[in-house]
Formats: C-alpha cells, structure tokens, sequence
C-alpha cells in the first residue's frame, strides 16, 4: 500500500504550492507522517514531520516558510509551502512511519 501525493508542479520563487497526501489503502492510523525530497543528485532529506496531536519538526531550511498540518480523515498529511526558492526544487515524497512512502511528487520552482 502506497500514499498517494498531489498537488506538486512548477512555480515561480516567491510562490505557493500545497501537497497532499492520503494513505487510504492503511486500516491503522499512522502516528507519524510527514514529507521528504531530493534534489537532482542529492540524498534524500526530511522536510517536516508531525505527529497525530503533536508537534511539528522541520528542516532548518524551511522553517517560518512551511506548514505541515493534519488532515481529519485518517492518514492525510498536508505541506503548505510558502515564499518557495529555487533550492525547493526537488521530487518531494509522502512518507508515513515506519515504512510507507509515496510515489513521489516533482516540484519546481523558477527563478
């Protein structure tokens, strides 16, 4: 069962995108859920993780310009991006703990 992520594609620096992402196909609920990305010939990184009812943690590098929230239905997790630049471009991936990762989504931003 795979997540399943929406909502990447381009954008100009300064901009706003939102992701989503739903594990509908999982029977549990998933504690911990959040987003990572790689850049063309890089690792992948995290970006933000939050827990069901807790609080979020993100990169350094794009906290004060992103959001992650919670959905209400069950395994949904949302990733607000905020005043994006173009080190932002990167394939950005849905993932749930401890082993559900999404297909990926292509994300990117002009200059």
């Amino acid at each position: 069962v795979q997540p399943q992520a929406s909502g990447g594609g381009l954008v100009q620096a300064g901009g706003s995108l939102r992701l989503s992402c739903a594990a509908s196909g999982i029977f549990f609920s998933i504690n911990v859920m959040g987003w990572y990305r790689q850049a063309p010939g890089k690792q992948r990184e995290l970006v933000a993780l939050i827990p069901t009812g807790g609080k979020a943690n993100y990169a350094d590098s794009v906290k004060g310009r992103f959001t992650i929230s919670r959905g209400n239905a069950k395994n949904t997790v949302y990733l607000e991006m905020n005043n994006v630049k173009p080190e932002d471009t990167a394939v950005y991936y849905c993932y749930g703990r401890p082993m559900y990762w999404g297909q990926g989504t292509l994300i990117t931003v002009s200059s």
